[in-house]
């Protein structure tokens, strides 16, 4: 497990991260957690005394990662902007992100769909995934299973599925 201390960052400026509130992962540190990883690093441990598991850190180019922090988990951590915090992290190897059984229904209506879906990256998958289960209401998670079948049947991974949904 490695442990180091970091601060609470917020993106002003970046595009679509403007607003976000991560901790900067170095390079020299993702490559203790997972050496030459350069995609999404899923991660376990605690920051502060809060526990995590299955937290991503994203990378941002040169080797460097940022850990997001969610809303929910910033309440948790009580802690903004500016403040420290002491992170304690694991490559997580036992994340997994079940498919529910209403998508799995959904995208079996047609055998290219789930195979389509079952091809991209786990990554992918879990966006997908995630997303459908953050629905908070049923007419929202039905909009959100109508959504993800659309983009397997018109081959979008999962941004370009909310970029068109936004036109």
């Amino acid at each position: 497990m490695i442990t180091f201390h970091a601060e609470i960052e917020k993106f002003e400026s970046n595009g679509e991260k403007t607003g976000w509130s991560y901790i900067f992962i170095p390079n020299a540190v993702a490559e203790q957690i997972k050496s030459g990883e350069r995609r999404c690093i899923r991660v376990k441990g605690s920051i502060d005394e809060v526990t995590i598991c299955g937290v991503g850190i994203i990378p941002m180019g040169h080797g460097d990662f940022i850990m997001v922090l969610n809303k929910p988990l910033r309440k948790l951590l009580r802690k903004e902007v500016g403040a420290k915090v002491v992170l304690k992290l694991l490559f997580d190897a036992d994340f997994k992100i079940e498919m529910s059984d209403d998508l799995q229904i959904c995208l079996s209506d047609e055998d290219e769909l789930l195979a389509r879906f079952l091809a991209t990256p786990k990554s992918h998958q879990n966006y997908f995934i995630n997303w459908l289960n953050t629905a908070k209401t049923e007419v929202t998670r039905t909009k959100r299973l109508v959504m993800i079948v659309n983009a397997m049947y018109h081959k979008l991974d999962f941004g370009a599925m909310i970029r068109a949904s936004k036109t």
